[in-house]
């Protein structure tokens, strides 16, 4: 049994949704694969994942909005709560990321990739960033709907991890 960790952070719903497309994605590619009953796909926020749920991770998505021009708060405490205690225990472990961000989002992806060299993860592709254009106080807290074509390419992210993670297992 494969087990791939989703751990999210969402402020306004966009990553929220993003998080649970990539469940879904890969809960998808892992029954096309006819591997269904071989992949376990958890889906946690961020402030419930402890160091264990990390090290028992064959595979990790983080899934996250970019506040201030960085990595949401609760995603960074996670980071800052987990690293030590899983660091040189989950080396070599694929990874994926997807951050809802206004108009950039290159930093948060940025500051994640420095954990995870950190963690010696390998990155299974590079960084999914959404952006929703949103510049103004008002835009950027209000609720979001993230777009089909956004969900379906979360949803494809969540599958290249499965399908990563079950290579060599039919």
């Amino acid at each position: 049994m494969k087990r791939l960790l989703i751990v999210w952070h969402s402020r306004t719903g966009a990553a929220r949704q993003m998080a649970a497309s990539m469940a879904s994605g890969a809960r998808a590619a892992a029954r096309e694969l006819g591997l269904r009953d071989r992949l376990q796909v958890s889906l946690r926020r961020a402030r419930n994942v402890e160091p264990t749920h990390v090290l028992q991770a064959d595979g990790l998505l983080f899934c996250a909005p970019e506040n201030l021009g960085g990595l949401s708060g609760e995603m960074k405490e996670f980071f800052d709560r987990c690293y030590y205690p899983v660091i040189d225990r989950i080396a070599g472990r694929p990874y994926g990321l997807a951050i809802s961000a206004g108009t950039d989002g290159a930093a948060a992806a940025r500051q994640t990739d420095r954990i995870c060299t950190g963690w010696r993860l390998r990155a299974a592709c590079p960084p999914l960033i959404e952006r929703n254009g949103a510049q103004t106080p008002q835009a950027i807290l209000a609720p979001k709907v993230v777009p089909e074509a956004a969900l379906a390419r979360s949803a494809e992210l969540g599958g290249l991890l499965a399908a990563t993670l079950l290579a060599g297992e039919t």
